[in-house]
């Protein structure tokens, strides 16, 4: 088994090398191909030979991914060259980071450092960028289209800002050439990267995704040269360097277009937008917070450039080796897969009165989804034919054939419309349904169907596919469908009919004025739609034949407003939300709300407190005021109690007492004995009555 270090696996790059490594077999993409009888235990071998990948993490709260063995955030020197010590190909990234670049250096200048020290050869492979040459003049200045190939690197000139790039670059390439049979070094310098989850286009990629702009910007005059490559190709080119270890040191990983920054910007405007394109000045890219400098002078990048060893010497499978442009649907596809940006498809449906409007709008807004009404639909779709059939007035325009269609069209339609009682035929309004439906805006992001279709006959006409031939009388033929614009799922809102008529009478009066949930209306409509969904045909039974069972909701048991039971059914049916999440507006806003709901709850608590504290301390004066009442109350039953025990004493101290000793007290005041306590105590001796 072969180890190999990634630096920052977990970024954009890094994760794409390390998935490719895991899932390849050390020397697969230079061994030939074995003899039949030898196939099966060669096999066996080099299942027991695979890369296995370690590397470090950005920051510490970045995630492992899992084909990767072991990686965590180093900040020590001499911990990162022990892991690099434990591998035989080690990988660094300056393309992606600027904060890579000295590091690079430092790693590869430490490894050189102990090569006496290797247990077996390594190869060292910096991945840096075309930006390195930049400024370079043609070879022939009568020929400037002329593109450079690898043979010319050292007459290389960078782009200003990638000064320390190029210095790293010959550096590296330096090491390697002091023991070639112990130390390899190689410097891969690769393209614009696009792919997975994208990110020098990001910005570009994800404004066309949401469509909220009328074009896409385009940096200046758009007619400067990008080499480009995807990611994977430059993955497996990578791979194929670890693999093979080439005479060539400095390798070109470019794919073969040679396409200008407005013809990208326009084919990712056109599969994924509007189709519509902005030209900006370089002075308004820089006010997006999306382009920083590093992505401004990437994408500024003006060179006609190819490969060499990967034409003739690598061996791997390209996957868009003719450039972004011509593999733009798959590159868009993986963009949205990586990104999970899936549409979300929903059609709610049920009789009149059973709030599909309102449970529709609020799935709208928690899913950012496109809101398809009836009436919306038709008028957009006219909107657009009439400004079409205006273009036709205009003398420039006399032979525009989408004018005069347009304006064919709209006569159709008014035609179509004063016969059927001021109503379109089906046919138009599933026209104009289909055309929304496989709008980008609903491709993208996803939408949802308010009460239509509304028959068994619509929904097939809408969601059937519009190029199957005519089933043969006598045969049954599956339903086959548009993939593309078939609802993911369908709820269907239940209610009987007494409990829809209670609740548009008790409709105020202001909301009613005006629509058709007067009561004579309402109870014709709920009629005609009973009437169109019986038992044996409706238009959930077309649902149910395809296998995408509509999801019933009973409504009369929901009582809040706004029917926030109901719709908390239906996400939970549906399940989380496929898109960017909010937008720094909204995240601000949302922010906003918690901190004014968090402010109110504690001052809440706070006023709550307070009131606690204030019935506490008049609980506590109570009981004081009760305790002391008590205790005075004792007191006086004391007080009575020792009143009452006290008169016989005195009436005994009054009786037998009282007079002879108050006669004693006299003579002694008369007397005034030296001793007078003595003199009393013989005179009560001498007086006392009860001796004879």
């Amino acid at each position: 088994m072969a180890n190999v270090f990634i630096n920052h696996v977990d970024s954009f790059i890094g994760q794409q090398l390390a998935e490719l490594f895991t899932n390849t077999v050390v020397g697969s993409t230079v061994e030939e191909t074995a003899e039949e009888e030898e196939e099966e235990e060669e096999a066996n071998e080099k299942e027991l030979r695979k890369y296995e990948v370690i590397g470090t993490l950005s920051s510490k709260v970045a995630d492992k991914p899992k084909c990767v063995t072991e990686a965590n955030y180093v900040s020590k020197p001499a911990e990162l060259l022990r892991l690099m010590l434990q591998c035989d190909i080690i990988i660094y990234d300056i393309s992606s980071n600027d904060s890579q670049i000295e590091e690079c250096l430092n790693s590869c200048n430490a490894l050189h450092g102990e090569i006496e020290n290797f247990k077996s050869p390594k190869a060292f492979i910096c991945l840096s960028s075309v930006m390195t040459w930049a400024k370079t003049k043609p070879n022939e200045p009568d020929e400037p289209e002329q593109p450079f190939s690898e043979a010319d690197y050292r007459r290389r000139k960078p782009h200003p800002n990638f000064k320390e790039d190029i210095n790293v670059e010959k550096q590296i390439i330096k090491l390697g050439k002091t023991d070639k049979t112990r130390f390899l070094t190689y410097v891969v310098a690769s393209g614009l990267t696009y792919g997975a989850g994208e990110n020098i286009f990001h910005y570009f990629f994800k404004n066309a995704w949401h469509g909220n702009a009328d074009a896409v910007n385009i940096i200046g005059t758009g007619e400067n040269i990008v080499p480009c490559i995807h990611v994977t190709d430059l993955g497996n080119i990578v791979v194929s360097v670890a693999d093979s270890k080439p005479k060539t040191r400095y390798i070109v990983a470019v794919d073969d277009s040679m396409n200008s920054m407005t013809e990208i910007i326009t084919s990712i405007s056109t599969n994924l937008g509007t189709g519509k394109v902005m030209h900006i000045t370089r002075e308004e890219a820089l006010l997006f917070p999306e382009i920083t400098q590093k992505i401004f002078d990437t994408l500024s990048v003006d060179i006609r450039i190819e490969g060499g060893w990967i034409k003739e010497g690598a061996k791997f499978e390209w996957k868009a080796e003719t450039g972004i442009i011509e593999n733009m649907e798959s590159v868009i596809a993986e963009y949205k897969k990586t990104r999970e940006l899936l549409p979300i498809r929903l059609c709610v449906l049920g009789a009149p009165g059973t709030g599909k409007s309102l449970v529709a709008s609020q799935l709208c807004q928690h899913y950012k989804l496109h809101h398809l009404k009836i009436a919306d639909v038709i008028q957009e779709a006219v909107q657009k034919l009439e400004r079409t059939a205006a273009r036709a007035e205009s003398e420039d325009n006399e032979d525009d054939d989408g004018a005069q269609q347009a304006q064919e069209t709209l006569d159709l339609l008014n035609e179509s419309k004063q016969e059927n009682n001021d109503r379109y035929e089906d046919q138009y309004v599933i026209q104009f349904f289909n055309e929304k439906l496989l709008s980008m805006p609903c491709q993208n992001q996803g939408y949802v169907l308010d009460g239509f279709p509304k028959t068994y006959t619509q929904a097939k006409d809408l969601f059937g596919r519009k190029d199957e031939e005519e089933e043969e009388e006598g045969d049954e033929q599956p339903l086959e469908y548009n993939s593309k614009i078939m609802p993911e799922v369908v709820i269907s809102l239940d209610a009987n009919d007494e409990f829809l008529k209670n609740r548009i009478m008790n409709l105020p009066e202001s909301v009613v004025a005006g629509t058709h949930n007067t009561e004579d209306l309402f109870v014709k409509r709920l009629t005609e739609f009973r009437a169109i969904n019986t038992d044996d045909q409706t238009v959930l039974n077309y649902f149910d034949e395809l296998e995408i069972h509509p999801h019933h909701v009973d409504i009369t048991t929901d009582n809040t407003t706004n029917m926030a039971q109901v719709v908390k059914n239906i996400v939970s049916t549906v399940g989380g939300p496929r898109n960017y999440g909010p937008t720094e507006e909204e995240r601000i806003e949302i922010e906003r709300i918690e901190t004014e709901k968090r402010l109110k709850q504690e001052a809440l608590e706070q006023l709550e407190l307070a009131k606690k504290e204030e019935e506490e301390k008049k609980e506590l004066q109570r009981r004081k005021d009760e305790w002391a009442t008590r205790v005075n109350d004792v007191k006086q039953q004391e007080e009575e109690v020792l009143k009452a025990q006290s008169y016989p004493l005195r009436n005994y101290l009054m009786k037998h007492v009282m007079p002879t000793l108050n006669q004693g007290l006299i003579e002694v005041c008369k007397v005034r004995p030296e001793d007078p306590i003595d003199y009393l105590a013989e005179y009560l001796f001498e007086f006392n009555p009860q001796i004879d």
